[in-house]
């Protein structure tokens, strides 16, 4: 296409990177791109913890004013920061290949999960998986970049680690700096059930915009984005948001597609599982991947789910 692409991302290094990643794959497939970096509400507002700020999409909100005002054509985003419902207008123009879906522990010498330790980490659902683990510990918020959070848990020394997601830390540069500049180490959690879409990168573009979305499309990674919508529209249908200690991962394995999913209490005292699989072939239909996602929801709710959930908003009403 002859116009130029603008493409808005939030200013952070790793967002920075991913639309960079972006750029450079569409500039290599003869496209013209400039890079609109922003703010968002959620990278302004460091202090409170996410989950009590109310709102949905608390990292995208900016971007998707600016796309549906024409601002930008596209915006970059990680997908698991994505709410699960749109803006009017406005789609999934295409998803990248995952990176690692992992959680890590980024610790410090002082840290023995046998010790009443400090844990801190921004999102309820590592919280709740870490307390399901080690009751005895006591887990703090933490928010802000990956380089901001990683200052915060080396100056507090009260602290004795953090939760990180492996593909945020990895795709900057910054897991084997872990240990030279900060004198941490890391091991995956590889007990942990990620978030939906944990490690994909999404670019979104309004509907009407034909001629962007075909551009994008090129960038499509179609097993990446089946297995993400299958992990969110778990998400949608428990109705969780941001706001409510879920995980997803579905992954393909030769002509299987693996499921495993999971609603915990806040307190990661009470957790609810599923796993399944469904048969995965070349141009999967996609009503069948949301009745199997629908399929797995189910069975969370009809298993004290629906209680659970209540119970959750609730208390963070």
């Amino acid at each position: 296409m002859s116009k130029v692409i603008k493409i808005g991302t939030r200013d952070s290094e790793l967002a920075m990177w991913q639309a960079k990643t972006v750029q450079s794959q569409l500039e290599a497939l003869g496209h013209k791109t400039e890079l609109f970096p922003v703010k968002s509400q959620g990278d302004l507002n460091l202090t409170e913890p996410l989950y009590e700020m109310g709102i949905t999409g608390i990292f995208t909100k900016t971007l998707d004013v600016a796309l549906v005002k024409g601002e930008i054509d596209i915006a970059v985003h990680s997908l698991k920061d994505v709410p699960t419902q749109l803006p009017k207008g406005m789609v999934q123009a295409a998803v990248m290949e995952r990176a690692s879906s992992k959680d890590i522990l980024v610790y410090k010498k002082s840290f023995n999960p046998d010790d009443e330790t400090t844990i801190a980490t921004g999102s309820l659902r590592r919280k709740s998986q870490w307390l399901n683990m080690y009751s005895h510990h006591k887990v703090v918020d933490l928010r802000g970049n990956v380089n901001t959070r990683l200052s915060k848990l080396k100056t507090n020394t009260d602290w004795n680690a953090a939760i990180f997601a492996k593909a945020g830390l990895d795709r900057i540069g910054l897991l084997p700096q872990l240990k030279t500049t900060y004198g941490f180490e890391y091991t995956d959690l590889d007990s942990f059930i990620p978030a939906p879409a944990q490690g994909a990168m999404m670019i979104a573009a309004m509907k009407a915009n034909t001629e962007v979305l075909k551009a994008a499309a090129a960038l499509n990674h179609q097993q990446t984005a089946i297995c993400v919508d299958i992990e969110r529209a778990f998400l949608r249908d428990l109705e969780g948001g941001c706001t409510a200690p879920i995980g997803a991962i579905a992954t393909v394995k030769i002509d299987q597609l693996h499921f495993t999913g999971t609603l915990m209490s806040l307190d990661g005292k009470q957790r609810i599982d599923v796993t399944d699989t469904m048969s995965w072939y070349d141009n999967v239909e996609m009503e069948e991947c949301l009745a199997f996602a629908k399929a797995q929801s189910q069975k969370v709710l009809s298993q004290g789910g629906k209680e659970l959930m209540a119970a959750i908003k609730e208390s963070l009403a």
